[in-house]
């Protein structure tokens, strides 16, 4: 057999367990959290003002689009390690739009498929390597594509065959350039992704020919710099399913996650200042300089340097540090569209990044990453602390404050209601999920 047909036997033949479905469980209520603001408006968002402009939600493939953007517009959403992305905004979004026209699929056929994305998510990622993403390609787009098509084929139940085709569809039209970071386009990357997914599993439905082989062979060859390993997209399938382990990430910070132990080491060396008894306006005040080390190509991805609005900020070390030590936490309102703070600013421009040379290159092993924030005081002392990312990931973490924060105006009975949906354990969870995300965008007017 070959590579793309011995992937879709895997795909429509192998279940995933019990314990797979709780975790998609948690990140079905990640992606709620942090989709709902942007379609509720609590958090305005220019980017799906101007998509309502020019699309309505009345065929699936265009909800998927809108759906995508949302939950990616915060860049708040979960993360998967081996996909080095973020597979929830491009799967769910393609399932919830299959789904909101599909009436008779259960919760545990919708948690099935789930799964089965990301365990194709995880697979890709391995199998490409650390190039395509060093190639200036943004992993939740290229890949993210034939990862929500995938979970397509498994929730309509295609066959062997036509499963081949909707992943040779999805990856010709694989897409998305990491150039793009801290733009509306990025968000934007998720929805065509689930777009795409969902238009090739319509197509192939409909009896649409694609080639049923080889095109997945042909996307790793053009996009890895002949760094892929083709074999690790089937080989040990589900064991373990990746979507327990390495797991998803939930964000704790709305920022890029590649500033999140650096985030860490800046708050703890915070806390250890302010323990002394002094104020932080006597830290800033005192404050000379400040460094960053982190593995060579550490910050790859949290790229912007000097950021003019909140969004382009959550790809900003230098930002997320000042944050940090000014404020002691990262909050979605310091990351909207609205022009970067002042003062943050004024600290930010004190920072300076030092790759450690001594470390191994940060693409050989992602999850070795750290980063070292050294402060030096006018009066020739210096604070350090150093964060791996492993240490950041051991942080406990709550979902449900998580979901307290994103939706803040609503009531302890309206997010135990929006919990409750999330596990789709009665018959009409599906439903009431696609009404409560899809309506209001149905509803708004194009140009």
């Amino acid at each position: 057999m070959t590579l793309t047909q011995s992937l879709a036997k895997l795909i429509v033949c192998l279940s995933p367990t019990p314990a797979t479905l709780e975790a998609a469980r948690e990140g079905l209520l990640d992606f709620l959290a942090v989709t709902l603001p942007v379609l509720r408006g609590d958090l305005y968002d220019s980017g799906l003002n101007s998509l309502h402009q020019v699309y309505r939600a009345d065929d699936q493939a265009t909800r998927a689009l809108l759906l995508g953007y949302a939950g990616h517009a915060l860049d708040f959403d979960d993360f998967h390690p081996d996909f080095r992305g973020h597979p929830g905004v491009v799967i769910l979004p393609a399932l919830l739009a299959l789904a909101s026209q599909q009436p008779d699929i259960s919760g545990t056929q919708f948690l099935d498929a789930y799964v089965t994305g990301v365990e194709m998510a995880g697979r890709l990622g391995l199998a490409t390597g650390s190039q395509h993403y060093k190639l200036g390609f943004h992993n939740t787009a290229t890949l993210g594509t034939m990862a929500a098509a995938a979970a397509c084929a498994r929730l309509v139940n295609a066959t062997e065959r036509q499963t081949a085709v909707i992943l040779g569809i999805a990856a010709t039209q694989s897409a998305g350039l990491r150039a793009q970071f801290g733009s509306d386009v990025k968000p934007l990357h998720a929805g065509l992704a689930a777009q795409t997914a969902v238009i090739g599993t319509q197509l192939t439905l409909a009896g649409f020919h694609g080639q049923p082989e080889k095109v997945l062979e042909s996307f790793l060859s053009a996009y890895c710099a002949g760094q892929q390993q083709p074999e690790k997209l089937i080989s040990g399938w589900g064991a373990p399913w990746r979507i327990v382990s390495p797991g998803l990430e939930f964000k704790p910070y709305p920022t890029c996650g590649g500033t999140h132990s650096a985030a860490d080491a800046a708050r703890a060396l915070r806390q250890d200042w302010l323990q002394t008894g002094n104020s932080t306006d006597a830290l800033i005040t005192a404050i000379e300089r400040i460094e960053v080390s982190f593995p060579p190509g550490g910050d790859i991805a949290a790229s912007v340097r000097n950021p003019a609005t909140g969004v382009e900020a959550r790809f900003s070390l230098e930002y997320v540090i000042a944050a940090c030590l000014l404020r002691g936490e990262l909050r979605l309102e310091n990351f909207t569209p609205a022009p970067v703070e002042a003062d943050i600013t004024a600290l930010a421009e004190k920072v300076a990044r030092c790759p450690d040379d001594s470390a191994p290159p940060d693409e050989l092993n992602p999850a070795a990453r750290f980063h070292q924030v050294t402060v030096f005081l006018r009066d020739g002392s210096l604070l350090q602390q150093r964060f791996t990312r492993q240490q950041s990931l051991k942080i406990p973490f709550d979902l449900q404050a998580k979901l307290r924060a994103c939706l803040p105006d609503f009531t302890d009975v309206q997010r135990a209601e929006i919990v409750a949906l999330s596990r789709l354990e009665s018959h009409d969870s599906l439903p009431r999920l696609v009404d409560m995300l899809f309506v209001k965008q149905i509803n708004a007017a194009p140009l």
